[in-house]
């Protein structure tokens, strides 16, 4: 591939960046010493882990059993913007890109102390016991549908966040 047809990562996470996040389902999360690495800030891998945390609250928020999410990661895109330190309050917002037959992307904004420091795009599908695509149950495209992904108007841009 050559570097005329490379995405632009500074691209997606802008576009990302210019998402309505007042809608965003959030979750707190508790940062442990353990997450910080040898530099004084968040060990990149960490983000996954806290990423992985919101998608979790965020399914039992939406009302779905640990139980009846059978549902693994397909991919994740991943995009730092900025480091986070020790003692800040990190979030995480998520929001519904989009719902196919059987997996549904979600982009996520992480942030330290209000900021944006990190913005993120996964891909679950949901999967039977022998672990083969299944559809997506209706209750789940409902619950989806208020976290659905827009871009911000000016009118919201301009709300408190």
């Amino acid at each position: 591939m050559d570097a005329m047809s490379e995405p632009d990562p500074r691209a997606a996470a802008d576009a990302l960046a210019a998402l309505d996040w007042t809608r965003a389902h959030r979750t707190e999360i508790q940062m442990r010493y353990g997450d910080i690495d040898g530099m004084g800030h968040l060990n990149n891998a960490v983000y996954v882990q806290y990423l992985e945390t919101s998608r979790v609250l965020l399914m039992r928020d939406l009302g779905v059993r640990d139980e009846d999410d059978r549902s693994v990661l397909a991919r994740l895109e991943l995009d730092y913007r900025q480091e986070v330190r020790w003692g800040q309050r990190v979030t995480v917002e998520t929001l519904v890109e989009g719902v196919g037959r059987s997996s549904w992307t979600v982009v996520s904004r992480l942030t330290a102390d209000g900021q944006p420091c990190a913005f993120a795009r996964t891909v679950q599908v949901r999967v039977n016991a022998a672990h083969r695509p299944e559809p997506l149950p209706e209750a789940w495209r409902r619950a989806f549908l208020p976290l659905s992904a827009r871009p911000a108007t000016p009118t919201e841009e301009s709300l408190p966040g």
